[in-house]
């Protein structure tokens, strides 16, 4: 699948996760979209303390403002691929299926993993 192929709503969290990560100057930016078609976006957190990648620190603000489920979720980063603990978390919020996008820092669509 290539971004010209993504509908409005996936582009627009593909754009929020570039947002973030280019706003914060983090390593990766992240967004989810929630059943309710509410998103959530947030970057690398690099505490001494607490150390989350932005897909888990996204998934972390829907669950806790509420979310029952993911419809879709973004991240903009260099890796290739979202990694294992990133997916892991999206499962126990998303049913199977649930697209998980993978852009570049330019959002450019890399691969498209499914839950």
């Amino acid at each position: 699948m290539s971004e010209s192929e993504l509908g409005p709503e996936d582009r627009k969290i593909v754009t929020l996760a570039r947002s973030v990560r280019a706003r914060n100057g983090v390593a990766e930016g992240a967004a989810v979209r929630d059943a309710t078609g509410r998103t959530y976006a947030a970057g690398t957190v690099g505490l001494p303390s607490l150390r989350l990648s932005a897909v888990r620190a996204a998934v972390a603000m829907a669950v806790a403002s509420g979310a029952e489920s993911l419809e879709a979720v973004a991240v903009v980063t260099e890796a290739l691929a979202a990694g294992d603990e990133d997916l892991a978390a999206v499962r126990d919020l998303a049913g199977p299926g649930t697209p998980v996008f993978v852009a570049g820092p330019d959002a450019s669509l890399r691969t498209v993993l499914s839950t």
